[in-house]
């Protein structure tokens, strides 16, 4: 699965750089002097980033081949994605990467269904979308401790405690 990690934004200067809209925790690292980027659409890249640096609190990168303003600029739009093998887990067992949570089944602390996780919104608050099934809505909710007291990623499933009304269509 790919993750994306970055999306290429407006040029910035005439040789080559370009803003990075970064989507990624580590931008340090995923986007060090040296490392290759998959791009999406694939025909774009890969893209080896030259050099990077912070300029008002902007991501610049220049990636090699890259040569002017008019170059950067055909780039703009572009994702930069990584595989999700290359993620690193975290040490906390209450962060999770959206990919671990897409798929996973939902139920409710008493084990009745309530559907899939679809997507992960990071709206000031992390909401998870569950796909109900045919002819119902999809639930979206907050991604806390307090509504989902338990992840189980070896059991492919996550426990939500809706308060009342939540879940209703």
């Amino acid at each position: 699965m790919q993750l994306v990690v970055g999306r290429v934004g407006r040029p910035h200067g005439v040789r080559g750089e370009v803003t990075v809209e970064v989507r990624t925790d580590e931008p340090e690292l995923r986007f060090a002097p040296g490392v290759a980027i998959a791009t999406e659409p694939a025909a774009r890249g890969p893209l080896q980033v030259e050099t990077l640096r912070w300029h008002k609190g902007a991501l610049l990168v220049r990636f090699a081949g890259v040569a002017g303003r008019d170059a950067a600029e055909e780039l703009r739009g572009t994702m930069l994605v990584i595989d999700s093998a290359d993620v690193v887990p975290s040490d906390d067992p209450d962060e999770f990467h959206d990919h671990q949570l897409i798929g996973l089944a939902v139920v409710t602390a008493d084990g009745a269904p309530v559907g899939e996780v679809s997507d992960v919104l990071h709206h000031g608050q992390d909401l998870l979308v569950v796909r109900r099934g045919k002819g119902r809505d999809d639930a979206l909710i907050p991604f806390v401790k307090a509504l989902v007291p338990e992840v189980d990623l070896e059991a492919g499933k996550l426990v939500v405690d809706p308060p009342e009304g939540l879940l209703e269509p």
